[in-house]
């Protein structure tokens, strides 16, 4: 049976990545991820795991070093934030495209400019097409479930891809809750040893790895890279299913809260959707039909599913924690609107632009984004495609 603790998120983090005992852990600290790795540190000084802990001087090292740990056989995980994640970026690529399933757990957090070391999500949308799974956890819990996961997603033979394990920063790496911490014995059985595909020290069978790969073949490798999504996307499934046998927490692609007869929805990610349940529950009993979608895997992007999902509603706002300037809304909302397009299913959408920089989200403003949608639901034009919650006026 598993113990209740009161941790913080990156604690729930580092308490995870203690109980797996990865091979290597290459890192480089950032707020506000930074106590995750420092706590890691502090589990080797103690001789509690028998991990290499490499020390290194930039992010773009410390990637570089988990591909290679990763490459020559070993299990591998990192932590980073923001600004570390885009020191990444070069071998963020590299990673997913040698199918290296490095584990890396990424504190959301603003990219500059202005300086800025709070949450949103423009670093982990930025990275969205580098090829990596992308599971993101509404609390400290999660979290940590999530980790034990990711391990086990991104190494399945049939996937073999690096995985994010994504956390909103403070909100939930410096908030404290109880979790329930499963006994280490139980997480070394769930995830089982590391078994690595044709390893570079393995020197009796040589193999080239990251070669020169020009237009007579490149594209066909990219080809098979992308064809690995579909089957990581089942392997989100069937480990949430899996863990949840084991620990009594099931997992799926998304969560589904009281969309079966709503006629107003919202999509979120992340810990703004703890307190669009709160605001749900509140409009359920004064007997408005809301409902949330609560988006846990990113990447892959559960088209299909979201538009089955979301294919009965009136109304549907889709709240990015993210801009993506230049286009016509935040990322979130276009990637959901084209999987309901794809499939047929015409509801009107609007997109809401909240919380950057780490700036609170109140039930209030959640509150107001569904009195819109209710106006859209009974035949009102939305005001406008994309608004702002929470800017000072």
């Amino acid at each position: 049976m598993g113990q209740v603790m009161p941790l913080e998120g990156n604690m729930a983090v580092a308490e995870a990545m203690r109980q797996i005992n990865p091979d290597v852990v290459a890192a480089y600290p950032i707020t506000p991820s930074t106590e995750i790795v420092q706590t890691f540190a502090k589990f080797v000084a103690d001789g509690k795991v028998k991990t290499n802990f490499v020390a290194v001087e930039s992010e773009h090292s410390a990637m570089s070093a988990c591909v290679a740990a990763a490459a020559a056989g070993g299990r591998v995980m990192n932590a980073t934030s923001a600004n570390g994640l885009a020191l990444m970026w070069e071998i963020l690529y590299i990673a997913a495209s040698l199918r290296q399933p490095v584990i890396l757990t990424l504190v959301n957090r603003a990219l500059s400019g202005n300086i800025n070391i709070h949450c949103d999500h423009s670093d982990g949308m930025g990275a969205r097409d580098a090829g990596w799974i992308q599971l993101y956890g509404e609390n400290c819990q999660e979290a940590y479930d999530n980790l034990i996961q990711a391990v086990a997603i991104g190494e399945r033979l049939d996937v073999r891809l690096p995985v994010m394990n994504c956390l909103d920063g403070f909100f939930v790496s410096h908030s404290y809750e109880l979790v329930t911490v499963e006994d280490d014995d139980a997480v070394q059985q769930w995830v089982g040893p590391y078994k690595p595909v044709k390893p570079l020290l393995d020197v009796n069978n040589p193999y080239t790895m990251g070669p020169l790969d020009l237009y007579d073949y490149y594209m066909e490798h990219k080809r098979n890279q992308w064809e690995a999504y579909p089957a990581a996307k089942q392997a989100v499934i069937e480990e949430g299913k899996r863990f949840g046998d084991a620990f009594g927490r099931y997992y799926g692609l998304m969560e589904e809260v009281d969309l079966s007869d709503a006629e107003v929805a919202v999509v979120a990610l992340g810990s703004a959707a703890g307190t669009a349940k709160d605001v749900v529950a509140g409009l359920r009993d004064q007997g408005v039909r809301a409902g949330l979608l609560k988006l846990r895997c990113f990447r892959p992007f559960p088209a299909e599913e979201i538009a089955s999902a979301l294919k009965g509603a009136k109304a549907v706002c889709v709240m990015d924690r993210c801009a993506s300037y230049g286009g016509a809304t935040g990322p979130l909302f276009a990637e959901t609107a084209a999987a309901m397009y794809t499939a047929g299913t015409t509801v009107p959408m609007t997109n809401t632009i909240y919380g950057l920089g780490g700036r609170e989200v109140t039930p209030e403003q959640i509150r107001s984004v569904y009195d819109g949608l209710s106006k859209v639901a009974d035949g009102a034009k939305p005001e406008q495609l994309v608004s702002w919650v929470g800017v000072r006026e």
